[in-house]
């Protein structure tokens, strides 16, 4: 059995990540998921958050805002939605994007789309957990 196995990375606007891993963990809707080389065939749906993909020894993070997740013989792909580099995200806007989220399903007088709302909420959230994940990794936390 090999010890690596090919994996993309593909978001909607464009290529983030392709090459020789050694491991893949992301989030199904059942939970996460770890993949290994010789996994069997597998279609899941990704939840928005983290991505980690192991190669050369090095974990890299990656947030994904929901798309799937395909496992085939020799190559893993995921199609996200959106997708970046962990690095990439930012905090800060992440953070004031839950707070708007919250204000607007607080707010009772105002018109408000629920479903949008709480989608905003859950892609927030997702994100800040893949920055606090990273920070504990980097031992910044």
């Amino acid at each position: 059995m090999a010890n690596s196995f090919k994996c993309e990375i593909v978001s909607a606007e464009e290529g983030i990540f392709s090459g020789e891993i050694e491991r893949v963990v992301a989030t199904g809707r059942m939970g996460e998921l770890g993949i290994l080389p010789g996994h069997a065939p597998l279609l899941t749906e990704l939840k928005p958050g983290p991505v980690r993909v192991i190669h050369d020894g090095e974990e890299e993070h990656y947030y994904v805002s929901g798309g799937f997740l395909e496992v085939q013989p020799d190559v893993v792909t995921i199609l996200a939605d959106a997708a970046v580099r962990a690095h990439d995200l930012d905090e800060a806007a992440a953070e004031e994007a839950r707070q708007q989220a919250l204000r607007q399903l607080n707010d009772k007088s105002a018109e408000l789309d629920y479903t949008r709302a709480a989608a905003e909420l859950a892609e927030a959230a997702a994100q800040l957990r893949t920055v606090q994940q990273l920070r504990k990794k980097l031992g910044k936390g």
